[in-house]
């Protein structure tokens, strides 16, 4: 057994000793919190009174029982870190832990989804962070390694990555062994807890070309004009005009509607602070790229995350303007990767918000080909179209009599590569679902829709933010449908390889990259930061 992780381990292997202490900051923050309400001066805000001369008995069996728990969580702790081991293979990442209950997990690198450098706050401040291994395999299949130095886990990461694109790494160190007879000494706990060197990564970082980045501005705006802000706003201003329109005693009616008000408006309030502080945290900093692994997402305000999505992962892709979004013509765009759940939007966003040129850029990311002799074109004309534009198959008018406001703007196109479901007035909507990852397709019809001949098709994908649903198709166009996508993912999949990505998207993003609309990031020097 040993503690070096510098160069990937074959063997089992140990978490970062600190580990269990980064996981436990909130028992020993709580026990803090608790003792200073309790016992603190009431002008800082305690619950007990001013200390005087002396120690009180309470206050002593407090202190002593603060140190009892902290005793058994450092005990735990290292329990925990003795039990917890880890190994990498040339086809998976294994994972034991647990004291009582051993559990034991595996990653397979031919089912690879995603490798996520993650550092949340504490963790971030000491240099440390975790990998998270994202695979196919739904609910509970990630494997997380927490915690390892930052160098470390960014080691760990290009190697995994490298070992999923099939590279076998050998390293320097055991190339010199073999030819000169000699074995290096194994690496000391000290070492390993100081941060010395203990090795050569034996795997270097992929080049990495920065593509886009959010600025604050934007991310601030797009928060703002969001339709929680509005809700917040428009409260007080009704309660004010209804006030001035129904009531002689202003003044007393004020007052009163003001306080209920106040009563409705915190809990709307609270969710409108969470909402706000969750969208600026995750899009902070935020800044897209590509390298021979894939999709590089850099993004993170207190908790940083380092997002590598090999190539050909991705599910589906949605893109969404809201209504308020609409005069500046700002996107967002989501993704459905498999191993990521449905409500971890925060690590789904491909885009948090952009112009239009940034979205295409950002599209081009994940589906550089889309299969059509004018991709620019067929994107507007989708993004922004009705009816047939574009050659969007759209919803008959028998449609019009139970969806009035949005018929006209559903449709659905095959392009070579990828199925376009459009669809929303007031927010408009793009799903794009490359034909190699379809899983499945479904049909269902309604009492209603079965009255007006027409009925939904459902693309069956990966967990996510991302529903691919065309509805309100006429049966035959929905039968057509399903039957041509069939052929057309089969098809796909047989001729669409991870090889054919990079020298794709390239010259795809050349083409994007070169109009005066993209918020093109500062070059990173092929640095993976």
């Amino acid at each position: 057994m040993t503690t070096a992780i510098h160069a990937a381990p074959r063997e089992w292997t140990r978490l970062h000793p600190v580990s269990p202490f980064l996981g436990a900051w909130s028992v020993f923050g709580a026990i803090g919190a608790y003792w200073f309400f309790q016992n603190a001066p009431e002008w800082l805000g305690g619950g007990g009174e001013e200390f005087g001369g002396g120690w009180h008995p309470a206050i002593i069996t407090l202190a002593l029982l603060g140190l009892l728990i902290a005793a058994l969580v450092v005990a735990g702790g290292y329990v925990s870190w003795r039990m917890t081991t880890f190994r990498i293979t040339d086809d998976s990442v294994e994972l034991r832990k647990g004291v009582l209950y051993r559990q034991s997990k595996q990653a397979r690198l031919d089912r690879l989804q995603a490798v996520d450098v993650v550092q949340p706050l504490l963790a971030r401040v000491f240099g440390f962070a975790a990998v998270k291994v994202e695979v196919a395999g739904g609910e509970g299949s990630t494997v997380a390694l927490e915690y390892l130095r930052l160098a470390d886990a960014d080691a760990l990461r290009n190697e995994i990555l490298a070992l999923a694109a099939g590279v076998k790494a050998v390293r320097k160190g055991d190339a010199a062994a073999v030819a000169t007879g000699a074995s290096a000494p194994p690496p000391s706990l000290r070492g390993v807890i100081l941060g010395e060197p203990q090795g050569v990564p034996a795997v270097a970082a992929a080049a990495e070309r920065d593509v886009l980045v959010v600025p604050l501005g934007r991310l601030l705006g797009s928060i703002a004009l969001s339709g929680a802000f509005l809700w917040l706003a428009a409260i007080p201003l009704i309660a004010v005009v209804v006030v001035l329109v129904v009531s002689s005693d202003v003044e007393h009616m004020l007052l009163a509607v003001i306080g209920g008000s106040l009563a409705s408006v915190i809990p709307v309030l609270f969710g409108v602070v969470g909402f706000t502080w969750s969208r600026l945290a995750a899009g902070f900093g935020f800044v897209a790229g590509i390298s021979a692994d894939g999709v590089r997402l850099r993004h993170g305000m207190l908790e940083t995350r380092r997002q590598t999505v090999p190539p050909g992962r991705v599910q589906a892709v949605e893109l969404r303007q809201p209504l308020l979004w609409r005069r500046r013509d700002w996107w967002r765009i989501s993704v459905n990767v498999a191993g990521y759940q449905a409500d971890e939007a925060n690590v789904s966003t491909l885009l948090p918000v952009g112009t239009r040129a940034d979205a295409l850029a950002a599209l081009w990311l994940v589906l550089p080909d889309l299969g059509d002799p004018d991709p620019e074109g067929t994107i507007s004309l989708a993004m922004s179209g009705t009816g047939a534009d574009g050659g969007f198959t759209a919803s008959p008018r028998s449609a019009r009599w139970f969806d009035p406001m949005q018929w006209r703007h559903r449709g659905v196109r095959a392009t070579d590569t990828a199925l376009l479901i459009r669809r929303g007035l007031l927010v408009r909507e793009l799903v794009v679902v490359p034909h190699e990852r379809i899983q499945s397709m479904g049909l269902a019809q309604g009492p209603l829709q079965r009255a007006a001949d027409v009925a939904t098709v459902v693309v069956h994908s990966t967990p996510g933010p991302v529903s691919p649903v065309a509805q309100h198709l006429a049966v035959a166009d929905a039968f057509a449908l399903i039957e041509q996508q069939a052929v057309r993912a089969r098809e796909s999949r047989r001729r669409q390889t991870p090889e054919q990505w990079l020298a794709t998207v390239v010259p795809a993003l050349d083409d994007v990259l070169a109009g005066d609309d993209v918020t093109v990031a500062p070059a990173s020097g092929g640095r993976d930061e």
